[in-house]
């Protein structure tokens, strides 16, 4: 980016054509450098929209061609400005965590069909937790559930603590460090999971911002995917109160080995598999027997 008074609007579009450049697709370089524009100014999508034809300010370019650089980098957006939005709600994101995706809303969206009285006592465990944000969805939304949220990592957990905060449900959010639920006590009605469930060998073929960014412990399931999957379908049936259910993501293609691994377990079945706007199966929602 060559210095000199431009507007606002001509910098981000020298910006987009920079991430075009370095491998971004179309849609998300114009949007990923409207985005950073937006965050170095402090503007609101509404104030870009009204007021982006004005001259840049005296600070701006340098501040924002840092940001252009680090994603031209194929850093992800989230990471440089520090959040990402999940349930219509503002979450915390670091490179501690997995960034939230879409697909992920279907566990909580399958909750709250499956609960629909917000004032009714709700138990649920959420393994994985990563960032919180289902944990803290679910708050959110039921006000009468409480929470215990785990994850492996105590960095994860130091952003899911925040995100809780942030979001008015600390006193029924609890976090521990636990591979999945080893040393959380009691039974749940609901447990669910986002859990690692990318295949190891896929990792030189994943988008740069993926593969060099996002945290493996929270994508690879070992050689097909199932690993921890597996071992949660396990787990599952002794943690649950009878009629509990048991909510998780898995990726794509794995639908059939999901079906197959819920089929073997004794204690559990599976009741639907939720599917995206492609018709992709994402999650799978099964209830003990």
């Amino acid at each position: 980016m060559k210095s000199g008074t431009s507007s606002i609007l001509a910098r981000v579009d020298e910006a987009r054509q920079r991430l075009l450049e370095a491998g971004v697709s179309p849609n998300e370089s114009a949007l990923d450098a409207r985005l950073l524009a937006e965050h170095t100014l402090g503007w609101t999508a509404e104030r870009y929209f009204t007021d982006a034809n004005q001259s840049e300010p005296d600070d701006f370019l340098s501040r924002y061609a840092a940001l252009i650089a680090r994603r031209t980098a194929r850093e992800p957006v989230a990471y440089i400005i520090g959040r990402r939005e999940f349930w219509e709600l503002e979450f915390e994101v670091t490179p501690a965590v997995l960034i939230p995706r879409p697909s992920t809303e279907f566990i909580v969206e399958a909750v709250l069909d499956l609960f629909r009285d917000p004032s009714a006592p709700l138990k649920i465990a959420d393994v994985c937790t990563g960032c919180g944000c289902v944990a803290v969805a679910i708050a959110h939304e039921h006000r009468a559930a409480t929470v215990t949220a785990t994850d492996i990592s105590e960095a994860a957990l130091d952003v899911a603590r925040r995100n809780a905060t942030r979001h008015g449900v600390a006193d029924r959010v609890t976090f521990a460090r636990s591979d999945l639920l080893g040393g959380v006590a009691g039974t749940f009605d609901v447990i669910v999971a986002n859990p690692p469930y990318v295949v190891d060998e896929a990792r030189p073929v994943l988008q740069p911002e993926v593969r060099d960014y996002e945290p493996g412990v929270a994508l690879f399931g070992g050689n097909d995917g199932l690993g921890v999957i597996t071992r949660l379908v396990a787990a599952a049936p002794s943690r649950l109160r009878p009629g509990g259910y048991f909510i998780f993501e898995f990726g794509f293609g794995q639908d059939v080995e999901v079906e197959q691994l819920l089929e073997r377990a004794p204690a559990l079945t599976l009741l639907e598999l939720r599917r995206d706007l492609d018709g992709i199966a994402r999650t799978a929602v099964a209830r003990k027997l």
